[in-house]
């Protein structure tokens, strides 16, 4: 991509792609997980006075990323750019929540989750707690 057509994120723009790449990285966007990323944009105080109308678009952002070579890699330069670090794990949780929403965490979701660890330098403990978080939080 060059400069003249990169996206640009804003914090609350990061934390949506990160949901959404979680969703789509087993090439199944599931109903659960979906009702987890709106509920997080209707009921979670970091996205007060977000415009929900930029979902769509980043959402397309991440799914052109996707089919892209180095488009991981990307998508995090731009959310690195744009998060502040403070809300790296805020970030993690979010993503955490969405793997867990339909009760199954397949093989990608697991990588991407790892490498949204490595890139947002969670640390191990403080994941695991975030883990075990959201695990609790979707058992039926």
């Amino acid at each position: 991509m060059d400069d003249d057509t990169s996206p640009s994120f804003n914090a609350q723009d990061s934390l949506v792609a990160l949901m959404v790449a979680v969703s789509a990285s087993d090439e199944d966007i599931r109903t659960a997980e979906l009702v987890k990323i709106e509920a997080a944009l209707y009921l979670l105080p970091i996205f007060a006075g977000y415009d929900n109308d930029r979902v769509s678009t980043i959402s397309k952002t991440v799914l052109d990323l996707f089919e892209q070579e180095e488009g991981l890699d990307a998508l995090f330069g731009l959310i690195r750019d744009a998060l502040p670090e403070r809300l790296n794990e805020t970030a993690y949780a979010l993503a955490c929540d969405v793997a867990a929403a339909d009760g199954k965490l397949g093989e990608a979701e697991l990588r991407l989750l790892e490498e949204i660890r490595y890139e947002l330098n969670i640390d191990r403990l403080h994941a695991a707690a975030i883990e075990r978080g959201a695990r609790a939080r979707h058992l039926t």
